[in-house]
Order: C-alpha cells, then sequence, then structure tokens
C-alpha cells in the first residue's frame, strides 16, 4: 500500500447555502493569517467542514450534479463552512485514495509520465520529489490551475475568493529519505513557485502530521516517513499547518480505548506546538473513525469526532491555534459506492450529525464575539472622531468670540 498523496487539493468557502463556486460579494476577501488565527474580513474565521474528493467528477456530470447540491445544502444547514476537494483529475476518473491511507496506484501518473520520456534515472516513485521533468510536469499542473478561468463567473482560480487555500499534496511521504530533507526542499520549491503566480491564497503542505527524529516517539509506533512537522511547516511559503488522525489505521492490535488516548495526546501536541513553536494556525484536515472496524459502534465514531472537536473549541475559544476541523468524509444520499467505512451522510439524523452541527454552532459563536468586539471598537473609534471635531469647531467659536 503506497501512501502517495492527492495531487494538489482545494479547500472551498461555503457562502449562502454553500453554492460550489459561488461568487463572493464585493465585500468579502480572501482568508488570510494573522499570527495563529485565520482572518476573513478582519475577524478571526474558524473551519468546521468536511472534505468530499468526489465534489469535482459528480459535478461533472449532469445527472449526479444534484448529489452536490444536496451535499451542500446539508452541509449548510448544519453550519459547515469549509469543504477540501480535488484540484485535479489526471488521465480520467480514478479514485486515487479510496479510503484513507489507500491508493489507487495506476493514477500517479507523473512519474509514469516522465519514464515515457526516457527518464531512465527514475528508479523508484520518491524520484517525484527530485527529478527535474516531474517536477516541470507538477509546475505546469499548478500554473494550468492557477490561471483557469471559472466558467460560472469568468474569474480566474488564483483571483477567486471562493477558493480559501491550496494544499500542495494529500499526505506527502519519502521513505527512502527519513531524514525530511527531500520533502523539505520540495515544498520549499513548489511553495515558492505557486506563491509567486498566486499571492491571494493560503498555502498549506498536505502533511499528515508525523514529526521527524527531535519528535519521533510523538509518533504513532515511531512513525518515519520523511515528514517533519515542525521542519516542513516553518517553511516560508506555508501558512498553516495541518494534521491527519487515523488512529484506527496507524495504531491496529490496540484496544479502543488506547486509540482514543492517543488521539486526545496527538491532537493536543499539534495544538501546542503549532501555537510555541511554528506560531501559525493548525487545521485538523482528516479524521474519523471507520465503520468497518471490528466491533465499531456509532458512539466510538461519536466519542472520535468529539475529542478532536472539544479539542479545537477549547483552543479556539482562547485565541489559540487550532482553527478548526474537517471530517473524512461526506456523502450524499445514493452514494453508498463512495463508502469507505468513513462516510457521513448527514440527511441520516444520527449521534454524530447532531456532535457536528454543535461544533459548528460553537465555532460561529466565537466569531460573532470577535465581530461584535470589532464592531464595539469601530464605535469607540468612530465616537472619539466625532468628539475631537466638536471640541475642535467649539475651539474654532471660542477664537472668533
Amino acid at each position: 500500500m503506497k501512501n502517495w498523496g492527492l495531487l494538489f487539493f482545494a479547500l472551498l468557502l461555503l457562502q449562502n447555502q454553500g453554492i460550489l463556486f459561488q461568487q463572493v460579494e464585493a465585500e468579502d476577501g480572501f482568508v488570510k493569517t494573522k499570527g495563529v488565527q485565520f482572518i476573513l474580513n478582519g475577524i478571526p474565521y474558524y473551519a468546521n467542514g468536511f472534505n468530499a474528493y468526489w465534489l469535482t467528477y459528480m459535478a461533472s456530470d449532469p445527472s449526479q450534479r444534484n448529489l452536490v447540491s444536496s451535499a451542500f445544502q446539508q452541509a449548510s444547514k448544519n453550519g459547515l463552512t469549509i469543504a477540501r476537494t480535488w484540484a485535479f483529475n489526471d488521465a480520467g476518473y480514478r479514485a486515487l485514495q479510496n479510503s484513507p491511507g489507500s491508493y489507487n496506484e495506476q493514477t500517479f501518473q507523473y512519474v509514469e509520465w516522465a519514464r515515457s520520456q526516457g527518464q531512465q534515472s527514475i528508479n523508484s516513485e520518491d524520484d517525484f520529489y527530485t527529478n527535474s521533468v516531474v517536477k516541470g510536469y507538477y509546475k505546469n499542473h499548478i500554473k494550468t490551475v492557477l490561471t483557469r478561468r471559472n466558467s460560472l463567473t469568468g474569474v480566474a482560480y488564483k483571483d477567486e475568493p471562493t477558493i480559501m487555500a491550496w494544499e500542495l499534496m494529500n499526505e506527502p511521504r519519502c521513505t527512502s529519505d527519513p531524514s525530511g530533507k527531500t520533502i523539505q526542499a520540495w515544498i520549499t520549491e513548489m511553495a515558492s513557485y505557486l506563491k509567486s503566480i498566486d499571492g491571494n491564497h493560503l498555502l498549506e503542505a498536505g502533511l499528515e502530521g508525523f514529526y521527524g527524529e527531535s519528535k519521533q516517539q510523538t509518533n504513532p509506533k515511531d512513525f518515519q516517513v520523511g515528514t517533519d512537522f515542525i521542519a516542513n511547516n516553518q517553511i516560508p511559503g506555508i501558512d498553516f499547518a495541518t494534521v491527519h488522525s487515523y488512529p484506527d489505521q496507524w495504531l491496529t492490535g490496540s484496544s479502543y480505548e488506547d486509540q482514543v488516548s492517543f488521539l486526545s495526546s496527538w491532537v493536543n501536541d499539534h495544538i501546542q506546538d503549532a501555537q510555541n513553536i511554528l506560531h501559525k494556525p493548525v487545521l485538523f484536515a482528516e479524521f474519523g473513525r471507520s465503520l468497518k472496524e471490528s466491533g465499531y459502534t456509532t458512539s466510538q465514531r461519536d466519542q472520535i469526532f468529539n475529542t478532536v472537536y472539544s479539542a479545537i473549541y477549547s483552543s479556539a475559544r482562547g485565541g489559540g491555534a487550532a482553527v478548526g476541523g474537517l471530517f473524512w468524509q461526506l456523502l450524499a444520499e445514493g452514494m453508498d459506492s463512495f463508502q469507505d467505512g468513513y462516510g457521513v451522510v448527514l440527511s441520516e439524523s444520527s449521534s454524530t450529525v447532531s456532535i457536528i452541527a454543535e461544533e459548528s454552532h460553537r465555532l460561529i459563536k466565537i466569531r460573532k464575539m470577535y465581530a461584535r468586539l470589532r464592531n464595539i471598537e469601530k464605535w469607540k473609534r468612530a465616537r472619539d472622531i466625532r468628539r475631537a471635531q466638536w471640541w475642535s469647531g467649539n475651539k474654532v467659536n471660542d477664537t472668533g468670540n
């Protein structure tokens, strides 16, 4: 099983009932970062959202487009504001990530394309990160996506406020270089290239959150996959960090209780490191529990969601680095063939759906609090200006007398 990632993900803002690629109103701007927070229109922004890699595939088929609309309507109803989806479709539709951590090798085209061009120096898929021809293919893909114009709005993607952020790769790994230097150099190069074309959007690397040698003991079973949560996210072009959380996959053979205990430590360790070392926001971009696990119950999934959501909310309400979570994955009714064990159908009322909606409500309340504070500050500034103008006018009158 290869852990190659989906090349180039997009995070979309859902506005007014969550219509895909809806044009944002003129007063709405791009999401930025300030310290450890996301900022939208001058106010801290928190993202409760979902993964739906299938959106672009379904949206391209008129007979299936209703599934996209249905999913967004249900998402909006439950307060979800961010969707993470494919920003590529190499060689036609094939599900590269059939389930978290499981990939279809036939869809990984870049290395094969380079081999077909006579690049005999390519020995393994890890050469993706170092081979100049392969990197050229990838840069061409970046440029094509960023400069493509939205067919509905006429706006180039690099200028489209509905897109919140870009992700370089889902779950990059380079096991041939556990030091992390290879991926560090690749992220540095690609982040710089992307930012040279698109200065509007945020960028993240797509990391799972595994640490390098300095903190390897934090990883599940001492995983070492050629990435480093600290060093990789300290690259200047990377605006915020991401973490994935799958204790049911990483700690196979461990008890459910041990998996939950690991998850709690995993989430909180990353929040603290983002806060105190990276000084950047951290988004928990994938988490869930598979119904295919032995002994699975809905209450187990609920506890996984609550563990992640509680840590995010606790950090957010204190102005900390955790800015949101995206569960894996959202499905619409009638998408049974896409069910990988982690799928959540929001229209099927369940305790998990209630937990998702409650987290949305809590994060929205925090944003509203900041909005009120901002309005108070605006009112105070306006009051002070009016007072100054009044005093200035009275002084002129006194002088005239």
